[in-house]
């Protein structure tokens, strides 16, 4: 629903390809009119990336939406968006045009890149069929011309043989090449402006840095402007001509993206960049935590010991089994924290569901609790599972809609036996979410009704019920916003301290990792090919991978940036 007026735009700057004036957007609820975006004005000129910046709730996303005119029913628009055409030659304001304009103008004019390429995708057809499906909705065009064109844009997005490939269903590609399918698929027609919504977010830093390289060729080469959604700091410095900020639905500072990261005005974008991890700032922390054990330490036994580890996934339909992990060696002594990291398919979480018993080991040997994993029994290994503690990387997905959080945090107290029901158990449960910095009155509430860093700090509370020995973190914190993420890392390494559990944290983001941890690893193909402590591992990496897998992290600065991608461009070549 609109206030504007109907008809032509004319107004905004004459060189923008959208011009955003005055906008303001609510959206109707039981309680009353929630307002979601109030009075923000940006402008994009061609060519030019926009990077809007802020965290949950900020109504980044929502702006960029009202781009495309894919707000929900219940919205109601006021103001202007004034979307031009790549010539200049067509205006319209996106807010007061009907439907079937907008149909026309999205894909031609402005498209869209969504943040899940799983779910933007139809699993039932073949790429090339979704791709050719914008293609023939905006004109009449042979289906010879529509492939020949779909195999010339996958082929300008990095998608290897082509020819073969456009026949090709979603599931098999990886992830990174699902982004670029994405990608085709918003510049087949050639638009002038491209919405980008967290475009990298579930990708690891060596297939966000290929991304990032494609992004910024789809502005150099094809002219497109782009408006970036994101968290990632790291991702603005790396991209972004110019930066928005937004806070509770106003844009609070506009600023080139150099002055922005150089000398930041408002109070809100000065706590967002120092919510950011940096590569090194945890060199420190972990000296002062190794100084700090006693004597004799080394000597413990180990929570988690691995020799030689070997872990093969079954073939299917007479095909050759794959192996995920090959003869990997590494220990976790208690109170220790190791991270695991590498990209998607280097072996990080098959290792972490080895430890937990959630899949076969196949040969070495893997000990965990004083316990064999190989050819161990789900009876002999139940009692064993009590003592350990999982933090998954969607609290969403993994707390039962329709259990209160009190009811999901008490799960394993009662699944274990430590108390008849989760009423019994109430006021462990008190305890567990004060120690998580959550009000008790937060666990008579369902998952929906807290945020993602609320939820991320009830699924803590909830991995620390049984006070276990050893925890499991996998990628706890990819999904959140940089100054929540900020906040569960610190909860994270208190916890720690206090309950002084051993921890195995997987994730792909070097600086998360080095602000917790003791030791790194990294896999790379199921293989060890480095491993010491933060200062050893990422002070002076000597595997090739390491020093790629750096070299691939965006910082939050742009002219450190530009310096770390030209490294990168380097170590592809030389590899």
């Amino acid at each position: 629903m609109s206030t504007a007026p109907q008809g032509t735009a004319t107004g905004g700057p004459a060189d923008a390809i959208v011009s955003i004036e005055n906008l303001g957007v609510s959206f109707a609820t039981d309680a009353g009119a929630v307002k979601a975006v109030d009075d923000v004005t940006l402008h994009v000129a061609r060519g030019e990336v926009l990077a809007i910046v802020g965290e949950s709730g900020s109504g980044k996303t929502v702006t960029a939406k009202t781009i495309l005119g894919l707000l929900p029913e219940t919205a109601t628009a006021s103001g202007a968006v004034i979307l031009s055409d790549r010539e200049g030659m067509r205006r319209h304001d996106v807010v007061a045009i009907d439907q079937k304009r907008l149909r026309e103008i999205r894909g031609v004019d402005v498209a869209m890149v969504f943040q899940e390429p799983s779910t933007a995708l139809n699993p039932v057809y073949t790429v090339g069929w979704q791709i050719m499906e914008g293609i023939r909705a905006h004109g009449e065009v042979s289906k010879q011309d529509a492939r020949e064109k779909v195999i010339d844009i996958l082929r300008r997005v990095g998608i290897p043989d082509p020819e073969h490939r456009v026949d090709h269903y979603p599931h098999q590609f990886s992830g990174g090449q699902k982004q670029r399918i994405v990608i085709a698929m918003a510049l087949v027609l050639d638009p002038g402006l491209i919405v980008a919504d967290e475009p990298t977010t579930a990708l690891d830093v060596t297939v966000q840095a290929e991304i990032l390289d494609l992004l910024r060729r789809c502005r150099d080469e094809f002219g497109t402007a782009i408006v970036l959604i994101t968290h990632n700091m790291g991702v603005v410095a790396d991209l972004a001509d110019r930066v928005a900020v937004m806070y509770q639905g106003n844009v609070v500072e506009q600023a080139d993206a150099r002055t922005l990261f150089a000398s930041p005005q408002a109070e809100y974008t000065k706590q967002l960049l120092a919510a950011v991890p940096y590569v090194g700032h945890g060199t420190v922390r972990a000296a002062e935590r190794a100084a700090a054990r006693p004597e004799g330490w080394a000597e413990q036994a180990p929570v988690v010991e691995a020799k030689g580890l070997e872990i093969e996934y079954p073939g299917r339909f007479g095909r050759a089994g794959f192996r995920a992990v090959h003869g990997v060696d590494f220990v976790i002594r208690p109170g220790e924290v190791l991270g695991l990291v590498g990209e998607s398919g280097s072996g990080k979480t098959t290792i972490g569901r080895a430890i937990a018993g959630l899949t076969k080991v196949t040969g070495g040997s893997l000990r965990v609790l004083g316990h064999e994993m190989l050819g161990v029994r789900e009876r002999q290994f139940r009692p064993v599972r009590s003592r350990i503690g999982f933090v998954f990387q969607d609290p969403a997905s993994s707390f039962n809609p329709l259990l209160t959080i009190a009811e999901c945090v008490a799960e394993p107290l009662v699944i274990h036996g430590r108390a008849a029901n989760a009423r019994e158990a109430r006021s462990r449960v008190d305890e567990l979410l004060e120690a998580v910095q959550l009000p008790r009155a937060y666990g008579n509430r369902y998952p929906h009704e807290l945020s993602g860093g609320q939820r991320q700090r009830a699924s803590l509370a909830r991995a620390l019920a049984l006070e276990p020995e050893l925890l499991i973190a996998d990628e706890p914190t990819s999904a959140l916003d940089v100054s929540v993420q900020a906040r569960v890392l610190e909860l994270f390494g208190e916890l720690q301290r206090e309950f002084g559990f051993a921890s195995l944290f997987i994730s792909h983001d070097l600086a998360v990792v080095d602000l917790l941890v003791d030791r790194i690893a990294v896999l790379y193909h199921g293989q060890l090919v480095e491993e010491g402590t933060s200062a050893e591992v990422l002070g002076a990496p000597a595997d090739p991978y390491t020093q790629r897998l750096l070299a691939s992290l965006p910082v939050p600065d742009p002219v450190a940036q530009a310096e770390r991608r030209a490294e990168l461009h380097r170590l592809r070549e030389s590899a």
